[in-house]
């Protein structure tokens, strides 16, 4: 029964008061008993600490005299669990209350699954909802030009991906993950590599999983609303440090995961993407430059990093190049408990 597998619920902060409070009461919410709350604050400056205060005697949480990024905070909270399964969540996500026990009922249909995402839904930074209910998230999926885009984004939701299948991966704003998985491809310790401080740290997590042999599964009787704050198109309204890392974690991601065969297969896509990228930083986003310099000085560590998952590499290139394209890709997943299926049409319904 799922209600034997324990849960920890980690969350990171970082001025996130105008979301918090509904979020984490969201998740005391849920109708699975058996899991824990732990927040790492980030040195918030925005009142995001005394909403904190109010959950201390339900949640563990944690103040960190500085902002050491979210991958970083993430592996601090991981690291003071011990449940069986590990549930990432943004502060500026809501669950619906049978969220996590769906969750890990999906995931114990295969012990080959590592990461369990669920049905995002659109929401408005004030949490309304929108008047046409827009999907947020299916899972996420690669493109030949190494893009990583989340399955259903910005799509009305009219009734589809109603299916159990399995995806590339998931976004971690709501992806709970399995001990074993987490235990089994951290590099150097690291679940999340701290060396992406923020954004793309998901879509890295779910190459690796997939390197190292570990499935992704989607269940529609999970569902929740995410305030979506970083997405195609809208680059020019974001913080130059944000795109800035993103461009960072582009090469950073590749540089770790990506095999001669998948760069043989892809070669002009990527070039394609990659000429677009630093043209880009060259004429408008100069801020963005300060990423190359990273990586040539931090090289070493990198491909350090790089021959420690391809010595752990488990799966055929085939496979892994059957992933990337234009479209999103999923396969079939084991037939779900006459339960979980019974869920899924009361959550359609």
């Amino acid at each position: 029964m799922a209600h034997n597998d324990s849960v920890s619920v980690t969350l990171v902060t970082y001025n996130s008061g105008r979301f918090i409070k509904r979020c984490l009461e969201s998740v005391l919410a849920q109708r699975y008993g058996n899991k824990e709350i732990i927040i790492i604050d980030n040195a918030s400056t925005d009142g995001t600490v005394d909403i904190l205060e109010q959950f201390e005697d339900r949640c563990r949480i944690v103040y960190n005299d500085e902002n050491i990024g979210f991958a970083a905070a993430q592996n601090q909270a991981i690291r003071l669990s011990s449940s069986d399964w590990v549930l990432t969540l943004n502060p500026d996500v809501l669950l619906l209350p049978n969220f996590i026990e769906s969750m890990v009922e999906t995931g114990q249909v295969d012990a080959k699954v590592g990461t369990v995402c669920g049905k995002l839904l659109a929401i408005s930074a004030t949490f309304d909802l929108p008047d046409t209910p827009m999907l947020d998230s299916t899972g996420m999926y690669f493109t030949p030009m190494l893009r990583h885009l989340d399955r259903g984004s910005q799509e009305v939701d009219n009734g589809h991906y109603l299916k159990h299948e399995y995806v590339f991966g998931a976004t971690a704003a709501a992806a709970l993950y399995r001990r074993e998985m987490i235990d089994d491809i951290a590099i150097f310790g690291e679940f999340f590599d701290s060396d992406f401080f923020t954004y793309r740290e998901d879509a890295d997590v779910a190459w690796r999983a997939q390197l190292l042999g570990w499935s992704c599964i989607y269940t529609p009787a999970a569902h929740g609303y995410h305030v979506r704050a970083v997405l195609p198109g809208n680059r020019r309204a974001l913080p130059a440090a944000i795109n800035m890392h993103s461009v960072k974690n582009r090469f950073l991601m590749r540089v770790k995961n990506i095999t001669p065969d998948l760069y043989r297969k892809n070669f002009f896509p990527i070039l394609w993407r990659d000429l677009m990228v630093v043209s880009c930083c060259l004429l408008y986003e100069h801020s963005s430059l300060k990423a190359f310099p990273y990586l040539i000085k931090n090289w070493p560590r990198l491909m350090a990093k790089r021959k420690e998952i391809m010595l752990r590499k488990r799966v055929s290139d085939d496979y892994i190049a059957g992933w990337f394209r234009n479209e999103p890709v999923s396969l079939p997943a084991p037939k779900m408990r006459p339960r979980l299926a019974a869920k899924s049409k009361v959550a359609r319904g």
